[in-house]
């Protein structure tokens, strides 16, 4: 059988496969198939657990209330009932060491990295909450996937899980610096809320991030937030987006959560 012919049977496996996936939510084009994001997932997180250089992960056995934090407010989200891949990702969480990067992501599978910065910068569990939500989103509407279908092809996917490590790097890379799209964004600052609102705490709690962001006049704006520099506009979306929901928590948590941090 020809080449392209095997090519052209495999890129139609792959794009079966995800299209038909119940939870998939039936929006955007995407060549990874469920499966395929997990795997991806767990070779992203080789790599970063790997580079401690780049990537210094928090040891849990010496940082546990941190650790505790982190999973207790994960699990509050996945027991929500609005994560519609809880059972089928992984949902890790690691902390990496530096108080100088305002960012957390989630690769593709759930596994979740939150950088210290963030973790001092936030201000309660609230808003741990809100930031935690939106990265959880991201994998749970598998954004990234999609983007990278659109960014790198289904040749790509195929070198990533044949091996190819210089192939793995470069994704790897890709996905710690993602910059979303707008529309990608938004649909995880909602996603957020909507996770939150049957828990106990402030469901527009993601809002604070921006808030303080704002206030500051953007003197320590992320990267990531270049493409999107309109903060003001999501704190609004987040606060309306509590309000269409009729969520009734506030719990925030602030000085426990102050507590913690302040030993990291």
């Amino acid at each position: 059988m020809k080449k392209s012919i095997v090519f052209a049977l495999i890129a139609l496996t792959i794009f079966s496969c995800g299209v038909i996936n119940k939870k998939n939510k039936g929006k955007g084009f995407n060549l990874f198939t469920v499966e395929q994001d997990k795997q991806l997932g767990a070779q992203v997180a080789g790599e970063i657990d790997g580079n401690p250089a780049q990537y210094p992960i928090l040891d849990s056995a010496k940082n546990v209330e941190a650790y505790k934090l982190i999973y207790r407010v994960r699990d509050a989200i996945l027991n929500s009932g609005e994560v519609d891949f809880k059972d089928d990702f992984t949902w890790r969480l690691r902390i990496i060491n530096d108080d100088k990067t305002l960012n957390a992501f989630c690769t593709p599978g759930g596994y979740i990295y939150i950088y210290t910065g963030i973790l001092k910068y936030l201000e309660n569990e609230a808003q741990l909450a809100g930031v935690m939500g939106h990265e959880i989103a991201h994998a749970d509407l598998r954004h990234s996937t999609r983007q990278m279908t659109k960014q790198f092809g289904v040749q790509v996917l195929l070198d990533i899980l044949a091996g190819n490590r210089a192939m793995l790097k470069d994704v790897t890379a890709a996905l710690v610096g993602l910059k979303n799209s707008r529309a990608n964004e938004t649909e995880a600052d909602r996603s957020s809320v909507q996770y939150l609102c049957p828990t106990s705490y402030n469901a527009a709690g993601g809002a604070g991030f921006f808030e303080k962001i704002q206030k500051e006049g953007g003197d320590r704006q992320p990267e990531f937030l270049s493409t999107h520099p309109d903060p003001g506009k999501r704190v609004e979306n987040f606060y309306n987006t509590k309000t269409s929901l009729g969520c009734s928590g506030s719990n925030t948590n602030e000085n426990e959560y102050k507590r913690i941090v302040n030993k990291l």
